[in-house]
């Protein structure tokens, strides 16, 4: 590569905030003042709209004290958007690029964001121009390509697993059947998460369900029959994106005239159509008479004041590599390796191609699911443990002896 060029640098955060995207938002902006080549830094205000209107605040101003507030701040500070930009859409960008001399593009997000940074990266190519852009990764559903995992993935897993722990004793003390329906459109990794917090023998969730596996209604009766004849009581922990042995989601099933996004997708989150819809059969199976359920929703995407500090750090991190390998590269996404695990946990960041990023997802690995498909295996455990940090300890006194 030739030198990097002295010019200007825009940032932006898109798609679904996180409890970290902040802090990848801070490495950026601590680690571009740092470096000459970079003369202005523009925070784009929600993301690619903000970019074709031309709409920025300036970034290099804000000390120290500010920055650290701004990485422990959940959702995203400078604004997002749902856009899903095509390649005239991009076009418009790269004109406003031009005119503000912009040669650094750094984008947070998840693989659409990846694509993005992808099309405006061939733009430039086209027409010789040197443009150096990275994507850095974000998303609570850990489902992109190359990398071990996504920064914000390790915080709401965290949440998941405690209101879980929080659900499950409120479950023993008036039993019955509880449901909880988690974020997780195609991988179940954040609804997985909701096995994390078990210690004794009898905790729940006794049964979670990921979209990685056919979802059959009678099966899902029946697996909370068993578990309620055992132990009077079931908690269970289900993925927003569970299917039908034909692929079509629940959701929609129950929902003809379903919401779309801006991508086309069903709208999952947001909404208690599904969760109500699982009580209501496991209601009619008339083996329990106590049947509740909650949609976690938009919660568990940006809960303040509950940050994992792995997640944390390493969204920081990954902000800081980005603009360490624009000085050198042209384009690119940060990636993450581990390099061991439990006591041993630690990563180490490598840059991957857009395109290998880009549009792309992952589902959960079939070691992660037990052969019945309604629950986590250990592996799992061993997995994303690190990634959420501890979780509290609690003490249930009517499992003690009777005197």
């Amino acid at each position: 590569m030739a030198n990097a060029p002295k010019a200007n640098a825009v940032v932006g955060q898109s798609g679904g905030p996180t409890a970290v995207i902040n802090a990848s938002l801070a490495g950026v902006i601590e680690e571009a003042v740092k470096h000459s080549e970079i003369e202005n830094l523009y925070g784009a205000v929600h993301a690619v709209q903000g970019m074709v209107k031309d709409e920025f605040v300036d970034l290099k101003g804000l000390d120290a004290k500010t920055l650290d507030l701004l990485a422990a701040s959940p959702s995203s500070a400078l604004g997002s958007s749902r856009d899903k930009p095509d390649e005239e859409y991009c076009k418009k960008i790269f004109e406003v690029f031009e005119k503000r001399n912009v040669h650094y593009f750094f984008y947070i997000g998840g693989n659409d964001s990846a694509n993005t940074a992808h099309i405006i990266n061939s733009l430039a190519d086209k027409v010789g121009y040197d443009l150096r852009a990275f994507h850095i990764p974000k998303t609570v559903d850990n489902d992109l390509l190359v990398t071990d995992h996504c920064p914000g993935y390790g915080t709401a897993g965290r949440f998941v697993a405690s209101a879980c722990m929080g659900d499950d004793l409120d479950n023993r003390a008036l039993p019955g059947i509880k449901i909880d329906v988690i974020m997780g459109r195609h991988a179940g990794f954040l609804t997985a998460a909701a096995g994390l917090g078990r210690v004794r023998e009898d905790d729940g969730p006794h049964l979670i369900y990921v979209p990685e596996r056919g979802f059959s209604m009678e099966k899902f009766c029946s697996d909370i029959e068993k578990v309620y004849e055992k132990f009077g009581r079931c908690a269970v922990a289900v993925s927003e994106g569970i299917c039908d042995e034909n692929g079509v989601t629940w959701a929609a099933r129950i929902k003809e005239d379903s919401e779309k996004d801006a991508h086309g997708n069903i709208q999952l989150s947001g909404s208690g159509d599904l969760a109500d819809y699982l009580a209501g059969k496991v209601k009619q199976a008339g083996f329990a008479k106590r049947v509740r359920a909650d949609t976690f929703g938009y919660l568990q995407r940006s809960f303040a004041g509950f940050q994992s500090p792995s997640d944390a750090a390493e969204a920081r991190a990954c902000g800081r590599r980005a603009v360490e390998y624009a000085m050198e590269y042209e384009s690119g996404s940060v990636a993450m390796k581990r390099t061991g695990n439990g006591a041993n946990y630690g990563v180490e960041l490598f840059r991957t191609e857009l395109a290998n990023v880009a549009e792309k997802t992952k589902s959960m690995p079939d070691e992660f699911i037990n052969a019945e498909g309604n629950d986590i295996t250990p592996a799992f455990v061993e997995y994303a443990a690190p990634l959420i940090g501890e979780l509290p300890k609690t003490v249930y006194l009517a499992n003690n002896a009777k005197v």
